[in-house]
């Protein structure tokens, strides 16, 4: 029998579940329909694409491990599955980490106005240098992921047999040192992107101040949008930095006491970032929000029609 709080987090991770995989799959959708109509499809367009998936897969892996620990918690007892769960959670993390990277590194040599010499010349590259990121993000990933094989990590096998429970969890110490271990291999592309988001913030900051200066009234509407970009930059990165913090917290779960509490709260929180970025993405896109309000329109179109008459 479930008590209150594991339905309330079963009904939390449910929704966030179906609200990112609603964002990320219109996201890629849109991209992916752009691309059969014209034939086209920039380097950013790619990125977007496979960050979305990476965060479908993501969402489904955090759903999956909640409803696994609430529902079935003897099936931690299979290795070959625990081993297959890590291996998708790992790949689709540090994708989502890597890929977020590269859309900040995007933005930043996109919008940002620094002078510096290197700078100008990343902006000038701007393509070759995104792309040669996501490749080297991409394969990082999977190389990250194969080495969760248990060959791998024989040094670290425990051979006893036991009933695994969560008051005592010895057989997984040896899964959540491996898992916390690798995690930290996305500290590079985590902090890539927290230097890159920080440089965007300080151009912003400073364009708006300039504008300011030289705006001819307190409603300009150059400047409501960059305080706008702003607001929106320091969300993301409020997001980013609790996704990231939290996410290492749950893979090392095992090792902290009351560990089920953990990883119920540390899922819930997690999941918020890939749903909420999502819609982020959208409606800072021309196109995508463009798309969006479209479908919008529609589906209110749609409703009026089905709507009953009342004399």
């Amino acid at each position: 029998m479930l008590s209150t709080m594991e339905v309330i987090y079963i009904f939390l991770i449910a929704g966030e579940m179906t609200i990112g995989i609603w964002g990320n799959g219109f996201i890629a959708l849109v991209n992916c329909t752009r691309w059969l109509r014209r034939r086209d499809i920039s380097v950013i367009d790619i990125i977007l694409v496979i960050l979305a998936i990476s965060r479908i897969c993501l969402l489904c892996v955090i759903s999956l491990d909640g409803f696994i620990l609430l529902l079935s918690p003897d099936i931690y007892a299979n290795s070959e599955l625990t081993n297959i769960v890590d291996a998708v959670w790992t790949f689709s993390n540090h994708s989502s980490i890597c890929f977020t990277s590269c859309l900040s590194i995007f933005y930043l040599l996109k919008i940002a106005n620094i002078s510096h010499p290197f700078f100008l010349w990343l902006k000038l590259k701007i393509n070759r240098v995104i792309l040669g990121m996501f490749l080297m993000s991409f394969l990082t990933c999977i190389i990250i992921s194969v080495s969760l094989n248990e060959d791998f990590w024989d040094p670290f096998k425990v051979n006893h047999k036991e009933n695994i429970t969560w008051e005592f969890k010895v057989s997984k110490i040896p899964s959540a040192f491996k898992l916390v271990i690798l995690n930290l291999g996305a500290i590079v592309p985590f902090v890539l992107c927290l230097i890159s988001v920080l440089l965007l913030l300080f151009s912003l900051f400073r364009h708006t101040r300039q504008m300011k200066l030289y705006a001819t009234g307190s409603g300009d509407p150059s400047t409501e949008a960059h305080t706008r970009a702003i607001k929106t930059v320091m969300i993301f990165l409020l997001l980013f930095i609790i996704y990231y913090a939290v996410s290492l917290v749950v893979t090392s779960s095992f090792l902290i006491p009351h560990g089920k509490l953990v990883v119920m709260f540390g899922g819930v929180v997690v999941g918020i970032f890939p749903s909420s970025h999502s819609f982020i993405l959208i409606m800072g896109n021309s196109k995508l929000r463009g798309a969006f309000l479209k479908v919008l329109r529609i589906v209110k179109g749609f409703h009026k029609r089905r709507k009953p008459f009342v004399p």
